[in-house]
């Protein structure tokens, strides 16, 4: 099976999201920067169940109390978060961000800047932004929905979000609160958790082989013995994800079936 619905009517889309949630799980009182669809819809999937805590914005300047559709309005607001307060919230670290990655390499470097040389780019991308200062100061982790190996490289065109092989080198200040604990793909769960923190295959979701991963990566990824498949959402998680989420189902137009 290379993706669609399984044989339980989950939709690949839908595995995504709750792997995408499991990165807030234990998060506590912070706030969730989500880009991305599916990333989105994950994190006020995590509010609604294991992660009540998790403060949400409305994608501009409001803090939100309650957890609308996409594209709908909140109607709780609790607080403000102009432009100046953001960045004073993301120096002090109060954040988990789920970036997206134009390239990724294996010990979590991720450029969203430029493909080619930085001074002649073949392609342009959005820009460093605030990639460096995201993954030195805040919990970073990344969506990548279409896993090949042009997105996860060798080596990266130019270091956007910092992984920890260049947060290592650069010393303790880089890797005080240096944290990417995961990236997930349209084809699984990957993390940094080895010896020298190069990337893992963590969990695959259903349908997909530990070949087509190792094919669609552009590197050596350290692959367990035993690799378990993405956990299968819950009963009521279904229900929230597509009747109260996301019911116009704009999740599986960023992960088609």
């Amino acid at each position: 099976m290379s993706g669609g619905a399984t044989t339980t009517g989950v939709t690949r889309a839908e595995y995504c999201v709750v792997a995408c949630a499991e990165a807030w799980r234990h998060s506590g009182e912070i706030l969730a920067s989500p880009m991305g669809t599916v990333p989105a819809i994950g994190a006020r999937l995590a509010k609604l169940t294991f992660a009540p805590d998790l403060l949400l914005t409305d994608g501009e300047a409001l803090l939100i109390g309650d957890v609308p559709a996409l594209g709908a309005r909140a109607q709780v607001v609790e607080g403000w978060l102009p432009y100046r307060q953001h960045l004073a919230l993301v120096a002090t670290g109060r954040r988990h961000v789920m970036m997206g990655a134009g390239q990724i390499d294996r010990h979590g470097n991720q450029n969203i800047s430029c493909i080619g040389d930085w001074a002649r780019p073949a392609r342009q991308l959005l820009g460093v932004r605030g990639a460096p200062v995201n993954t030195l100061n805040n919990t970073t982790s990344y969506w990548v929905p279409k896993h090949s190996p042009r997105a996860f490289v060798e080596q990266v065109d130019m270091v956007c979000g910092v992984g920890y092989d260049r947060a290592a080198e650069a010393g303790p200040s880089a890797t005080r609160f240096h944290h990417v604990p995961e990236v997930v793909s349209n084809l699984g769960v990957f993390d940094f958790a080895t010896p020298d923190h190069s990337m893992r295959l963590r969990s695959r979701h259903p349908g997909v082989t530990v070949e087509q991963i190792l094919k669609a990566t552009g590197f050596a990824l350290t692959v367990p013995d035993e690799v378990p498949y993405t956990r299968e959402p819950a009963t009521e998680e279904l229900r929230l994800v597509r009747e109260v989420i996301d019911p116009k189902g704009a999740r599986d137009r960023e992960v088609p079936a």
